[in-house]
């Protein structure tokens, strides 16, 4: 039969003292709060980033729609002029909306933007500082659809002109995925990446005259 060791009181001391020790748990807790607050923080910073950029971006896309509606447009096809419809009755200087079919109606003449257009490139010099970096001017859309309720018989062409950016998705800085795995996620699956919402503004066209009805 074999006895139990005899242990030393001296040694049964120390290590009992080691086994009540806890000095090394503080270094423990600091690494998890350091981690939460490094994912936090960083997290706070990239969305932080992408909501600015998001509001520069709607503010810039008001910028340009108002310059458009003054402007040439910035696509070829768009009528000058509105031409008389079915109804042969009204007199050219009658509002398109006082009846139907005084005016011709006009197929949206959509395009994106580009150097060669001066109305394009205006208004990219103009938005181009409150875009996010790698921004192209062929991110900008313009859209020039009739609105029988717009302009006179004979008078200017005054369409709904809308601008449009189609910015490419927003790059996060920080590695939000590593970071919610070193504060205690389990196989985080945030994206590296977000999507932005759509810029988009509409505004009739300025009619540079008046006709009878107004």
């Amino acid at each position: 039969m074999m006895g139990v060791p005899h242990i030393p009181s001296q040694q049964r001391q120390a290590c009992q003292k080691f086994l009540r020790d806890q000095s090394g748990g503080v270094l423990v807790e600091f690494a998890l709060v350091i981690s939460m607050f490094m994912f936090l923080f960083s997290a706070l910073l990239d969305f932080g980033r992408l909501s600015y950029s998001g509001v520069t971006a709607q503010s810039a896309a008001q910028v340009a729609a108002r310059i458009a509606i003054v402007r040439a447009p910035a696509c070829a096809g768009v009528p000058t002029t509105h031409q008389r419809g079915i109804n042969t009755a009204p007199r050219f200087g009658t509002s398109c909306g006082s009846a139907a079919g005084v005016c011709a109606s006009v197929a949206t003449v959509s395009c994106l933007g580009g150097v060669t257009n001066p109305t394009a490139l205006e208004i990219w010099g103009r938005i181009n500082p409150l875009l996010p970096n790698g921004a192209t001017i062929d991110m900008m859309e313009f859209s020039y659809s009739f609105d029988p309720n717009l302009g006179f018989l004979g008078g200017p062409y005054t369409p709904m002109v809308t601008f449009e950016l189609n910015l490419n998705d927003f790059q996060f800085t920080s590695p939000l995925a590593a970071l919610a795995n070193a504060a205690g996620a389990t196989n985080s699956a945030l994206p590296s990446s977000a999507s932005y919402s759509s810029f988009s503004v509409s505004l009739p066209g300025e009619d540079l005259a008046a006709g009878e009805s107004g």
